[in-house]
């Protein structure tokens, strides 16, 4: 790409997939550049099941954003989700060397490569280690050990899993249409970089990304991730049982839920009637809005408290599990008339519908504020803030001070390259999603 500072967030999705442009203003908000969409044909559920088809639409939805934005795409941020993404809490420790010295960076990495060594079911693989409470020594709920002295350094994990091959079939799709992969990141945690403040997260919130073929769920707590889940429902299961209920066909139902589809079944009256077209001369159906909600809400509900089933074995009722924020929904089903209502009734928790433009510059294009737009933002925002990281380096001169005679001007000169220093930032150690892109992108390189 001709400007470095420019990236790409590619959301892989089961209805659509969305390669979003885009750069920060000056007032570090984000400007999209170009956005383009296809019809996701090869992916269900969140996982590849169409190499051929997924290639394809990636390429569609590619060309469509680089004609847009007159930029040429090269590297792309993608994000993982599906079905086949579990979680899991693991502690455990390591006794150090020496325990007159502080606790260092590689003090942490030994003990999170102690757990990507966890034995997995077969097929799959750990995505993510996330770090929770740390403990040194008897002194718990440390969140940041380094610089500590401790003998013993013990942690609380956040793991994620899953399955290698779904995750390896991503990859080869997006290498096949031409593409880099600059970085891997979770769908959920992709969402809710775009739509969750620093806030909410603090004092703990669970935000849920209704997509067409899955719904995930990212759960927050004093800053920190504490619970994902990937429940196997969104809403295409709605479609489907729309179609089913009023004998129509999935192009009708999506429009019938979009125009007329409400999540709340006392809201319409038995009276209120809508007229779909008959296939191929045969007579129109008729069908009321009272019995069509009622098809959504059954659907809806069995949704909800699967995510709330979650919600409640992370430990939301426990005093100090509590997420006072309560949740977030976003995602393109969260667009579906009266769901935040009776997301409230259910978990008796407060709800908002969580739109990315906080992140977007004025005079953005309204579309992309949409709930369905969250997780291609937060990939954007996540290649963007990759640069950010890689910062320029500061070259700092000393003042220029005149020599008194002329024969010291050579003296001078040494002196004053002597004096020039170059301030390089500390290299930060790779987070661990950093190291995992790096050994995917090189099975990727093996398997040509």
């Amino acid at each position: 790409m001709e400007n470095n500072k420019i990236a790409v967030g590619l959301d892989i999705g089961t209805t659509k997939i969305v390669a979003m442009i885009g750069r920060k203003n000056e007032y570090d908000k984000i400007e999209v550049l170009g956005i383009g969409k296809a019809k996701s044909l090869g992916v269900k559920r969140g996982v590849v099941n169409n190499i051929t088809q997924t290639i394809q639409s990636i390429q569609q939805a590619v060309d469509e954003a680089e004609s847009v934005s007159g930029q040429r795409i090269d590297n792309v941020v993608v994000g993982i989700a599906g079905q086949h993404i579990r979680s899991l809490h693991h502690s455990d420790y390591i006794t150090r060397d020496n325990a007159d010295e502080v606790i260092k960076d590689e003090d942490i990495d030994d003990l999170v490569n102690q757990v990507h060594k966890l034995v997995m079911l077969p097929g799959e693989e750990i995505i993510h280690v996330l770090p929770q409470e740390f403990k040194v020594d008897s002194q718990p709920d440390i969140k940041e050990p380094i610089g500590m002295y401790g003998g013993r350094l013990e942690a609380n994990f956040h793991v994620v899993v899953g399955q290698v091959s779904s995750i390896r079939n991503i990859g080869r799709c997006v290498k096949s249409a031409g593409l880099n992969l600059s970085d891997i990141t979770l769908e959920p945690l992709a969402s809710a970089s775009a739509v969750l403040s620093q806030e909410e997260k603090e004092a703990g919130v669970a935000l849920i990304d209704i997509g067409g073929g899955t719904t995930d769920l990212a759960i927050f707590k004093d800053g920190i991730i504490r619970h994902t889940a990937v429940i196997p429902f969104g809403g295409n299961v709605i479609t489907e049982d729309i179609k089913e209920g009023c004998s129509i066909i999935e192009k009708q139902a999506e429009l019938l839920k979009i125009k007329f589809g409400s999540a709340w079944p006392g809201e319409n009256k038995e009276t209120e009637i809508v007229s779909i077209p008959g296939l191929r001369g045969r007579e129109p159906k008729e069908i009321t809005l009272k019995n069509l909600s009622k098809i959504i809400h059954a659907r809806v509900q069995e949704i909800i408290e699967h995510v709330y089933l979650e919600i409640k074995n992370y430990g939301h009722e426990t005093q100090k599990g509590k997420l006072i924020a309560g949740i977030v929904l976003t995602g393109g089903g969260s667009q579906l008339k009266h769901l935040r209502q009776l997301v409230e009734y259910i978990t008796g928790m407060d709800t908002r519908i969580g739109y990315p433009n906080e992140h977007l510059a004025g005079g953005s294009d309204d579309v992309l504020s949409s709930p369905s737009y969250a997780t291609a933002v937060g990939l954007l925002m996540e290649g963007l803030d990759k640069y950010n990281k890689e910062e320029p380096v500061v070259v700092v001169d000393e003042v220029e001070t005149e020599p008194q005679v002329e024969e010291e001007n050579i003296v001078a000169e040494e002196e004053k390259t002597e004096q020039r220093e170059v301030y390089r930032p500390k290299p930060k150690g790779k987070s661990f999603l950093e190291k995992f892109t790096e050994r995917f992108k090189e099975f990727l390189d093996n398997a040509e």
